[in-house]
Parts: C-alpha cells; sequence; structure tokens
C-alpha cells in the first residue's frame, strides 16, 4: 500500500466495487461530472463496470483510497492515459460523499505523485478537472500543480457545456512531502 498522510492508496478489492458504484458510480450527477461520456445504468456485478479492475491494461491504474487508520474505503484514485514513451500519465481521483471536506484530496494527489514520479518514473502529471470543481483544484494547487490552460465549453455535463482547466506537474518541479 502507499502511504499519505491520511489515506493509503492499494489495490483495488472485489468487495469495494458494490460500495463505489453505489455512493459515487450510481450518483448520475456526481457520475456525469466525472467520466468522458453520458452517465448510464450499470448492473450490480457487471463485468464492464468502469470499476472492475482489467489487470491486463498497462495504460490505466486504479486504487482504491482508504483511511489509514481503521482501513476504511474512502474513494478511488488512478493514474490514467498512461504514456510510458513520453514518461506523463493524468491523475484521477472520486471521493465518497462522507469523505469530502477532510483533506483527503491533497493527500491522494500527493500519494499519486509519489507513485507517478519516484515509483513510475514520469516526467509530467496532468489534471483535467471541470471549472467549478474548486475541491480539486485546491488539492492540485496545494500539490504545486500549475494552470496550464482552459478548454472552454469542452464538457457536456448534465445539460450544459462546462469549461475544464488543465493543470500539470513535472518531476523536477515536485516537492514531496516531508
Amino acid at each position: 500500500m502507499l502511504k499519505g498522510t491520511k489515506v493509503g492508496l492499494r489495490a483495488r478489492h472485489e468487495e469495494d466495487i458494490p460500495v463505489l458504484q453505489t455512493e459515487l458510480y450510481d450518483d448520475v450527477v456526481n457520475s456525469s461530472r466525472a467520466e468522458g461520456g453520458p452517465w448510464r445504468p450499470m448492473t450490480p456485478g457487471s463485468k464492464d463496470s468502469p470499476l472492475v479492475v482489467d489487470d491486463t491494461n498497462q495504460r490505466h491504474v486504479p486504487f482504491s483510497v482508504v483511511e489509514l487508520e481503521g482501513g476504511t474505503l474512502v474513494g478511488t484514485a488512478s493514474l490514467w492515459g498512461i504514456d510510458t514513451h513520453n514518461r506523463n500519465a493524468h491523475i484521477g481521483l472520486g471521493l465518497l460523499p462522507s469523505a469530502r471536506g477532510k483533506g483527503y484530496g491533497s493527500d491522494v494527489v500527493a500519494v499519486l505523485c509519489h507513485y507517478g514520479f519516484v515509483v513510475r518514473g514520469f516526467r509530467r502529471l496532468r489534471i483535467e478537472t471541470l471549472s467549478d470543481n474548486a475541491a480539486m483544484l485546491r488539492a492540485a494547487q496545494r500539490n504545486g500543480f500549475v494552470r496550464e490552460g482552459v478548454l472552454r465549453s469542452s464538457a457536456w455535463v448534465m445539460g450544459e457545456f462546462l469549461d475544464e482547466v488543465l493543470l500539470g506537474l513535472l518531476s523536477d518541479e515536485w516537492k514531496p512531502a516531508s
């Protein structure tokens, strides 16, 4: 397990999937804001669920996020769109509603940076988030990410187009938590 100050990132367990599906994926608004496509209902236990881990996919590394104290499941995190040639990846995370507002997001981003830069040897990590996602923008900023641009009206979410903010962090800019 990769450990931060408040949370750990571990392999996804089968018993995590129903919780993540119910509390994250089945929330139509949350899921529509987090996914790149339209929400659709997912049958419990479906092997087609985006929460099911495909260990053969080398471009996506999913984690379950757990509290260090007690091991309670609090969300999901991943490096996705991994490009081994150019040594970069995207960061993504989703916290259960009960885990929001506790500083877990910043800790998850810090742990993903450690994994990406130290364990995987990437040169660059990036985040794309909706412009009104204040929590993710704060977590990125606290970890040294730099705002690189805005994709205007690029995300169709629940009946309207929203802007996406692009943020990046290079390995030599990263300052690990001490």
